[in-house]
């Protein structure tokens, strides 16, 4: 039970302190579930992200729920994903409540733009997290330069190029091995 308090606390922390959404998220639960508390291994981890990018959803939420299912079953799942939201449905709420007092005020939007400047550092940091631990042949890196050409000079959905890669990943895999599921 103390473990699960764990959970629901340290994701709560995230989902309370990180602004940015989902991306500067993951350089934080990545520290806490792998190199603090053991909950995932790292290629766990990297697996995690990428079937949260696949599935539809909140990338942070997705990982949240694997992570709590993985480590604590269907309970932990429940516990992390309402962690990880909990936070941002407060925020939501009371802004609501505040919202015209505080839609003019200098100093809010000078906070906001701290805010978005230090969010966009972490998404950064999330980048380059996640391509060291991922990136690690020149297919892998052939893949990630055509899905990024793809999406930003194509203008091509995102879930296009998660599905070619997909493909292109299982490809590569059937064609090298032989029908003996052994290397040629």
């Amino acid at each position: 039970m103390r473990e699960l308090w764990k959970l629901f606390y340290e994701f709560f922390k995230i989902g309370l302190f990180t602004i940015g959404g989902g991306l500067a998220m993951i350089p934080l639960m990545q520290k806490i579930a792998v190199d603090d508390n053991g909950w995932v291994t790292e290629e766990e981890m990297v697996d995690c992200v990428a079937v949260s990018y696949a599935i539809p959803g909140v990338v942070a939420i997705n990982i949240a729920t694997y992570i709590g299912k993985k480590r604590f079953g269907m309970l932990g799942a429940i516990i992390g994903t309402l962690a990880v939201t909990l936070p941002s449905f407060l925020c939501i709420v009371i802004i609501v409540l505040f919202l015209n007092q505080f839609e003019n005020n200098k100093v809010v939007q000078g906070v906001f733009v701290g805010l978005k400047a230090a969010a966009c550092g972490l998404i950064v940091v999330a980048l380059q997290r996640l391509g060291s631990q991922a990136l690690r042949g020149v297919f892998s890196w052939v893949i990630a330069i055509l899905a990024f050409v793809a999406i930003m000079i194509f203008n091509i959905n995102a879930i296009w190029t998660i599905l070619a890669g997909a493909i292109a990943g299982l490809l590569a895999m059937v064609l090298k091995k032989d029908g003996r599921g052994e290397e040629k």
